[in-house]
């Protein structure tokens, strides 16, 4: 039995038995490759939905770290989320480009720029927030409120083992080095 409730329905009671060899479990069987068809579909489908706001799911993940760090520096923001300067530098080009964010002299060093939300980001950030929460509760719609709360913390726990900082893609700074702007977040 669940911490929060129980599963109903009907699957797979094999998945984790000692007597079934991995080799003979089918991939719907295998926690790996849900993992990997969920997370492609969910951020294929969360790509999709925020395209018409004109943004991508890494300048929505970078927006939200900004606007908690607003007034942070370049290096400041790329240390947090565990990304290079450069690939930093290329990130807040595309957001200012698109007049999300900008940069301005560091009123404390003269050789940093302090990175701020435009205008239009804090109009865009409430309508995108909508559009992740939506998406969450159709990707999520299958569980209970209960079942909800173990999940995202089970989700939570291994994320914890993968060594990547809390709450940052891995894939954000993936899409500037390979020149996509809208995967990743």
């Amino acid at each position: 039995m669940l911490p929060y409730g129980t599963i109903t329905g009907t699957y797979n009671t094999r998945v984790f038995d000692e007597d079934a060899p991995g080799s003979d479990r089918p991939l719907a069987a295998r926690a790996n490759f849900l993992l990997s068809q969920l997370g492609f579909h969910v951020a294929q489908t969360f790509a999709a939905r925020l395209a018409p706001l004109g943004i991508a799911p890494n300048h929505f993940g970078l927006l939200t770290h900004l606007e908690h760090g607003e007034g942070s520096t370049q290096q400041q923001l790329a240390d947090a989320l565990g990304i290079h300067r450069k690939v930093m530098v290329g990130l807040l080009d595309d957001l200012e480009q698109r007049g999300l964010a900008e940069r301005r002299r560091h009123p404390g060093d003269r050789r940093a720029h302090a990175v701020h939300l435009t205008d239009a980001a804090r109009q865009l950030l409430p309508r995108a927030r909508r559009v992740a929460d939506q998406h969450e509760e159709e990707i999520l719609a299958a569980l209970d409120v209960g079942e909800r709360a173990w999940f995202v913390a089970a989700l939570q726990r291994i994320a914890d083992r993968t060594g990547n900082p809390p709450g940052v893609h891995p894939g954000l700074g993936a899409a500037i080095r390979s020149g996509n702007t809208t995967d990743g977040a």
